[in-house]
Formats: structure tokens, C-alpha cells, sequence
């Protein structure tokens, strides 16, 4: 049973799942547990700068956005939306082997109810087009066999979520997007260094079976290929968007 009361006012504030708006914050780090008192990194939101990839780029992704993609990222996950205003889209993990984008496995899955933006506000249902490093993770249930940083702690996944509603389970597991947060501390930390109207809390996370209110959500198969396959040392990244934004 999830437990309630004051978690109702929490999820009204978020940003994950059908019912959140705003909770995040991360590092990097391997492949171990942490509890939520350990000490956070003040590092910017944004993936660490050491020029545009080399070499051919992700499938789907044109030259504006695929300069953005860190030459030693080594790993990627795509967000391919369907349409600008659609809530449906599909994500692809790849690999770079030598210099060739590998696919890793794809799912189909959900985005931000109202589709995608490049300018993204706190509660505007819609998930923000761009890249972002992919350093943290957590969950409600133990550490699947992460080697992202992992944190667990069933009540604080929890309090997110109405008591006998559909997403029971959103946050089963999730990775945190580095996206206006902090890196080094849980998915639901509330650090905002952008400012709280730019929103935050931005997730992959369980799917429920329709759009969220920024994050993405994907099959129970799907969280955990990403969390046993992402690995800090090749530098993980997502890059999301509609298809036609992702194309520029």
C-alpha cells in the first residue's frame, strides 16, 4: 500500500508521471546504492562540454541538434516523438562501437501530454527538446543492477504517487534527465538552478499507458536494459524531441 496524506500536496507540485511538476538533481558515480543525506556535486544541469561527436550521427538526428551531442558520449538514448503536439514516441538506446551508432533495443513509450517545446515552463505538459546527461537513478524497489548512481527509498518515490491511482508504479525505477538540476543527489531533489519556473523533475520512468507531464515513460523491459546497460564511463546521454526537431 502507498502511503498518503501530505503526499497529495507533493504531487500536485511535481513534474513526473500524469501527476507531477517538478523534483531532480544528480552525478555521476557506479553501480551502488546511496541514501538520500549523502552529499550532493554542484555541478550545472547540462552535459559536461568536450565538443560536438564525431563521426556519423545518431540516426534521426540532423546537424543542429547532433552538435550538442558530446564527443566522448558513447552511449545514447533517443526520444524519437511522434509529432510536435503528440504524446506518444518511441525511445531507441544506442551504443557507439568504433565509430558507429549501434541500436541496443527500442520501445515504444509516452512524452509529455501535450507533445514537445524548446522552451519549457513549469506545469506546460509538454517534455523539452534537447540533450541532457543522464547521471542518476533511483527508484521505489532496490537497485535492479545499475551502474548509474542509484537511489533508492521507498517512501520518497512513493509520497509522489495518489494512493490507489494508476501510477502505483511509475517510479518503480527511474533516471533522473539532467535537465535544470543539480548532479550527485536523488532524482527528487528539489534543487532548481534555473529557477523553478523552468520546471525540473524530468524523468524516464514506467509507463502507465498515456502522456506525462514532462517526463518519459517506457515498458518495465525497457527501465531495466537502460539501467543494467548505462554506464557512467561512456558518458550517457538522451536526446529528445519530435521527429521533425530531432531532423534540424
Amino acid at each position: 500500500m502507498r502511503r498518503g496524506g501530505a503526499r497529495h500536496a507533493i504531487s500536485a507540485a511535481l513534474a513526473c508521471g500524469a501527476l507531477l511538476a517538478g523534483t531532480a538533481a544528480c552525478a555521476g558515480g557506479g553501480g551502488h546504492t546511496s541514501h538520500v543525506g549523502a552529499p550532493g556535486v554542484n555541478n550545472p544541469s547540462s552535459p559536461g562540454s568536450t565538443g560536438p561527436e564525431k563521426g556519423p550521427r545518431l540516426p534521426g538526428v540532423g546537424s543542429s541538434m547532433g552538435k550538442h551531442v558530446p564527443a566522448d558520449a558513447r552511449q545514447a538514448v533517443v526520444v524519437y516523438g511522434d509529432d510536435a503536439d503528440s504524446d506518444e514516441s518511441t525511445v531507441v538506446l544506442y551504443e557507439k562501437q568504433g565509430t558507429a551508432w549501434k541500436n541496443k533495443g527500442s520501445w515504444r513509450a509516452h512524452n509529455g501530454r501535450l507533445g514537445w517545446t524548446t522552451d519549457h515552463r513549469l506545469d506546460d505538459e509538454r517534455s523539452p527538446v534537447g540533450t541532457f546527461s543522464l547521471t542518476d537513478a533511483g527508484g521505489s524497489l532496490e537497485d535492479p543492477g545499475s551502474h548509474l548512481h542509484y537511489w533508492y527509498d521507498d517512501n520518497a518515490f512513493a509520497s509522489m504517487i495518489e494512493d490507489g491511482s494508476d501510477h502505483e508504479h511509475d517510479f518503480d525505477y527511474v533516471i533522473a534527465i539532467d535537465y535544470n538540476r543539480l548532479k550527485g543527489v536523488p532524482p527528487f531533489d528539489w534543487s532548481r538552478p534555473q529557477g523553478v519556473e523552468k520546471g525540473g523533475g524530468i524523468w524516464l520512468h514506467l509507463d502507465h499507458g498515456d502522456g506525462t507531464s514532462a517526463c518519459v515513460s517506457l515498458p518495465e523491459s525497457g527501465m531495466k536494459t537502460l539501467l543494467h546497460t548505462l554506464d557512467p564511463h561512456l558518458h550517457p546521454v538522451v536526446v529528445m524531441g519530435d521527429r521533425e526537431r530531432l531532423k534540424a
